[in-house]
């Protein structure tokens, strides 16, 4: 193995400018992200938008202790643990975040009903809590854990993308019952979050090809592990970016915000015009 003059593994010279470099990106991003969400807030004001836009400021800062902790390495020769440390948390906890947030829009939260029944913020906080500690003892490199890992990413998928059809399915039995009837005020409405959905299942199927890629990848040598780290980063902030866009706050159809406050026992599929 190369190693530079300080001791320090020469083929990480460039993690520095490639952690400023997406760094800048995340930081632009979280700010105009926040402050769009901030002036179309009377188009549609709920909590989906600043859970979404809280969570690149989370990456942002994970990139910026990594900037740190490099730049630190290669010129200061001075690799601090603490600082390593907070590289390890942050990641986890925007990992989480994500996870978390991906688990909220497949349930319909703030587009399907006002908010999660009882069972399912339970069942969302099991869920989350499990990913964050298997997560936690992956990167600790604590033995079995990876196993733990990946059949935790494979029963979080599967309830992700089992929650996202029953939610289109929903949304095709009430456009069917619109349409036959003839009563048009709600299709807009139901059509919009309906091609929400479709889109949400074809960014959560690009998400779990990447993290497929990824732990593929895991054991290559350090050679090419920029070439890694270049090909991650691009992956999650373009997913990401595709995600928010997808639930951004924007001026959408009439009646859009005609839910129930929490998803029937049963997913009745009348449309929710019904109920008024």
């Amino acid at each position: 193995m190369l190693t530079s003059g300080d001791g320090v593994d020469g083929s990480y010279r460039s993690l520095p400018s490639l952690y400023l470099t997406f760094l800048t990106i995340w930081f632009v991003s979280a700010c105009s992200w926040t402050a769009y969400t901030y002036k179309t807030r009377h188009f549609q004001w709920n909590n989906l938008q600043w859970t979404l836009a809280s969570i690149p400021l989370i990456k942002a800062l994970q990139l910026m202790l990594s900037f740190l902790f490099w730049y630190s390495c290669f010129n200061f020769q001075a690799c601090s643990l603490w600082m390593s440390f907070g590289v390890y948390v942050t990641g986890v906890l925007f990992q989480t975040a994500a996870f978390v947030s991906f688990l909220l829009i497949s349930h319909g939260y703030c587009i399907m009903c006002e908010r999660l029944s009882l069972n399912e913020r339970r069942s969302t906080a099991a869920l989350a809590c499990v990913f964050y500690l298997t997560l936690v003892g992956y990167k600790a490199s604590v033995p079995y854990f990876t196993v733990l890992l990946l059949l935790n990413y494979f029963i979080s998928f599967y309830v992700i993308f089992h929650h996202i059809s029953q939610n289109l399915l929903v949304l095709r039995e009430q456009l069917s019952i619109i349409e036959n009837e003839d009563v048009r005020v709600m299709h807009d409405a139901v059509y919009k979050k309906y091609i929400m959905f479709k889109k949400f299942q074809g960014a959560m199927q690009m998400v779990a090809m990447a993290e497929t890629v990824i732990y593929m990848n895991i054991y290559d040598s350090s050679e090419n592990y920029w070439l890694r780290l270049l090909i991650r980063e691009w992956a999650q902030f373009c997913i990401f970016v595709y995600i928010g866009w997808i639930f951004r706050s924007q001026d959408l159809a009439p009646n859009f915000s005609v839910m129930p406050a929490t998803k029937p026992k049963g997913m009745t599929l009348v449309p929710p015009i019904y109920s008024i």
